[in-house]
């Protein structure tokens, strides 16, 4: 080959990788000074954003809406929500017509089965805070007892500004067995509208330990449903 040619050929390719390389360089410059121009136009639209009325009312809104919402809690929490307490037959009609929404659990002392019920209802109290939740001693009620038709413990009314709509009786609608799940128990009181539903509520075992029963002025179903006499 004609070494002249083979000079000229490798000054060609020689300028061409020159080339090259700035038009690789200028292409790397601007995406750089495009970069710089869209943080530069990030920055104004955050000072913008700021500075904007209706974000400015959102967040009001928000921040008036999480205040309504702790001063219901309060008052809810003053009027005995989010604690299972249990009331006296002279407080019953005060606590049930005091809140819209309200499950009494009519139980007995001696009743394994009304032990598991407080335990579950113990543990739904703190979360569902709309609904009352209160317990009444049977035998220290016999007028409510009587006017309410208490036949099966433990039984669980249910009662929307002050009327009796639903019950839980045993644990027929539990799957009667003594081992169901405070979710379970949850979900069945959704369903009968007494509490709002929610998610990933954390389950509980029911309590393994059993007591006698005794002789009662209220009796109670025979079975796998409930205690009975």
């Amino acid at each position: 080959m004609d070494p002249d040619s083979v000079k000229s050929t490798l000054q060609g390719l020689a300028f061409g990788n020159v080339m090259a390389a700035a038009a690789r360089d200028y292409q790397k410059e601007l995406l750089s000074q495009q970069k710089v121009q869209t943080s530069t136009n990030e920055e104004v639209n955050l000072d913008e954003l700021m500075d904007d009325p209706e974000l400015e009312k959102l967040h009001a809104d928000r921040i008036a809406s999480l205040k309504r919402e702790a001063e219901k809690r309060q008052a809810l929490k003053r009027q005995g929500h989010g604690e299972y307490r249990e009331i006296s037959e002279g407080d019953f009609l005060g606590e049930v017509t005091g809140s819209e929404r309200v499950i009494c659990h009519f139980y007995h002392r001696e009743f394994y089965r009304c032990k598991i019920i407080d335990k579950h209802l113990k543990a739904l109290a703190p979360i569902h805070v709309n609904t009352k939740f209160i317990k009444l001693d049977s035998e220290n009620a016999p007028f409510f007892v009587t006017k309410l038709a208490v036949k099966t413990l433990p039984c669980v009314i249910l009662f929307r500004n002050g009327i009796a709509f639903e019950r839980v009786v045993g644990f027929q609608d539990l799957g009667s067995k003594d081992d169901f799940t405070t979710k379970a128990f949850e979900n069945l009181l959704i369903k009968k509208g007494i509490i709002n539903d929610r998610k990933d509520t954390e389950d509980s075992d029911a309590e393994d330990d059993g007591v006698d029963n005794k002789s009662r002025n209220v009796r109670s179903s025979t079975g796998k449903d409930s205690d009975s006499d």
